[in-house]
């Protein structure tokens, strides 16, 4: 399980055990006994740089969170094939109830990335056809903005996921009913600041 006294994952266990368990486990207690209900599910990307709970300085029980290469939604697709994120999509919408669904890309995304210059080539497996889905966007989006290609295509793929969940019946139909709120996210890991999808062509930021 660890690498020693010096494991990272081990010492940060004892951190939360000694500084974080005491004054949480009331909450935590809780959640065990009534069950999670959290408001918000949010798409992010795997990036170790870009953790939704620390972002939004959420509690437990507050988000269902939902992380893979890219944030990428994929489009509604019940094939009987194995669907990760659009599992998680159907248990947070219809058994969790959220009210609202964030799809949040940041900066220097190695997944963006990979679908403006290809996916690494030890990673043909899973990484390269995963982005693919992404590349027609992010080149649309590189031709329009080819003095800022990087933000661009990340903004793009944000845009892209929240039309793919809007493919997804049940949540198209609690949309249009006012129960489901979509958004979009920017996150900039050097400044920290969160921008948002809006009716303008760019990200705009948050109040």
């Amino acid at each position: 399980m660890t690498d020693g006294p010096n494991d990272p994952l081990l010492t940060g266990y004892h951190r939360f055990r000694q500084d974080r368990w005491p004054e949480a486990r009331a909450e935590y207690e809780a959640l065990a006994e009534k069950g999670q209900k959290p408001h918000t599910l949010i798409i992010a990307c795997s990036d170790s740089r870009a953790d939704p709970a620390l972002i939004f300085d959420a509690a437990p029980g507050e988000l269902f969170v939902v992380r893979n290469v890219a944030n990428l939604a994929p489009p509604y697709q019940p094939d009987g094939h194995l669907h990760g994120v659009s599992a998680a999509l159907e248990f947070g919408v219809k058994v969790l109830e959220v009210s609202r669904i964030v799809v949040m890309g940041h900066a220097l995304c190695g997944g963006v990335a990979a679908m403006r210059t290809g996916a690494p080539a030890i990673c043909a497996d899973f990484v390269a056809p995963w982005v693919e889905q992404g590349v027609p966007t992010v080149r649309r989006a590189c031709e329009t903005w080819p003095s800022d290609v990087e933000r661009a295509s990340e903004e793009a793929v944000v845009r892209l996921s929240i039309e793919n969940l809007r493919t997804f019946p049940w949540i198209a139909e609690r949309e249009a009913a006012g129960r489901l709120r979509l958004t979009g996210l920017h996150f900039g890991i050097a400044d920290g600041a969160l921008t948002a999808l809006t009716a303008e062509p760019r990200f705009q930021p948050l109040d």
